[in-house]
């Protein structure tokens, strides 16, 4: 049996993919939603994840972080190289060994966060507009569930002994395009694929979304 580990991104929490779970399913495949501790830092997150795939037994695994959640889903898949049979990155920051969030993103993106930080450990919540989300329904939907991210996730480098990249690898990226997130894929070896929808496009276009993956877990 498939089973995809769905990482949700900054500001977001397992509910990220209440619309994609249930498409999942009914294609016959399991789902494990790890949640990442809104004050933890890159490497929890990424022993939250190792810990979920630890409870997989005979599986064929298919590792999927979204935004954020790249960079900890290929810090884990490294830890559990021999669990995890393909990794999936949607619209998700990637790099090597070293890698971090203030690392890969721009300038601009950096310094407006650690305003929007000022001088705490949290970064709040972005509009759910930030994420590509503008339908009237789904903004009261997302809005009321985003929460702070520690500021220390996204400071933190992974550590990544680089067996990762013998696990084979896709990058979804969405577009129109906000970040770099096709050369993040295709700078770790990864496939590349556009998928015409905004970056929350598991809430937004989930149908789509659960094609493709279920396609990639047969590659």
């Amino acid at each position: 049996m498939t089973t995809f580990v769905l990482v949700h991104g900054a500001w977001h929490g397992p509910w990220a993919w209440d619309r994609l779970v249930p498409l999942l399913h009914a294609a016959g495949a399991r789902t494990l939603t790890p949640e990442l501790g809104a004050s933890d830092g890159l490497h929890d997150h990424a022993e939250a994840v190792v810990a979920a795939l630890d409870t997989l037994r005979d599986d064929d695994v298919v590792l999927v972080g979204h935004s954020y959640a790249g960079l900890v889903v290929r810090e884990a898949a490294d830890t559990r190289p021999d669990t995890v049979g393909r990794v999936v990155l949607v619209d998700g920051w990637a790099g090597p060994d070293g890698s971090s969030m203030f690392g890969l993103a721009p300038e601009t993106t950096v310094q407006a966060l650690l305003g929007a930080a000022g001088g705490g450990s949290a970064i709040p919540a972005p509009p759910p507009a930030a994420y590509g989300v503008t339908d009237p329904e789904d903004v009261a939907w997302l809005a009321p569930r985003l929460v702070p991210q520690s500021l220390r996730s996204f400071t933190e480098a992974t550590r990544l002994s680089g067996a990762v990249d013998r696990i084979p690898g896709t990058a979804v990226w969405c577009r129109p395009k906000t970040y770099a997130f096709e050369e993040f894929g295709e700078a770790v070896g990864y496939r590349t694929i556009p998928l015409d929808a905004p970056h929350d496009v598991m809430l937004t276009h989930p149908e789509p979304l659960a094609r493709l993956l279920l396609q990639e877990a047969e590659a």
